[in-house]
């Protein structure tokens, strides 16, 4: 395969990677929304222990975020036994150790796994979404140099 061809390919790749987690983005902020706004939602809290500065924007944030990251692992977990069948090394074998307890992680903090199990968020405020930012942060990077 020529070099030019070999580039296009991988930024069309790229491209239809962005354009997956932006749909993903789109359909968890919707459902989300949908959820944050049912008059059944199990987030909402008890009626004496409700905070005004609890926005449910913060919630909605985490779920999107959250979401995305558990998309990104997946697809970096299927890029690194894509490098260890070809490559079969050991550190190859660490990444994918370690994408998979990072996508654990993701899913055990995502807030639609949470509903399913029906526990309530709030009281967190913006603490809510800003370690899953700073992991959306890590995990493009990582997606990016990666996908090289």
């Amino acid at each position: 395969m020529e070099e030019s061809e070999k580039t296009m390919k991988n930024g069309i790749n790229i491209w239809a990677l962005l354009a997956g987690l932006a749909a993903v983005a789109i359909l968890s902020a919707f459902w989300a929304t949908y959820m944050a706004w049912t008059p059944f939602s199990p987030r909402v809290p008890p009626v004496p222990y409700s905070e005004p500065w609890d926005l449910e924007l913060f919630y909605i944030i985490k779920t999107v975020v959250s979401t995305v990251n558990v998309t990104i692992l997946i697809f970096l977990l299927a890029i690194y036994v894509g490098i260890f069948r070809k490559t079969r090394s050991e550190f190859t074998i660490g990444l994918m150790i370690f994408s998979l307890v990072l996508l654990l992680n993701a899913l055990s903090s995502n807030p639609f796994v949470i509903w399913a199990f029906g526990f309530k968020l709030f009281g967190l405020g913006p603490f809510a979404m800003l370690p899953d930012i700073f992991t959306l942060a890590a995990l493009s990077v990582l997606l990016y140099l990666s996908s090289k």
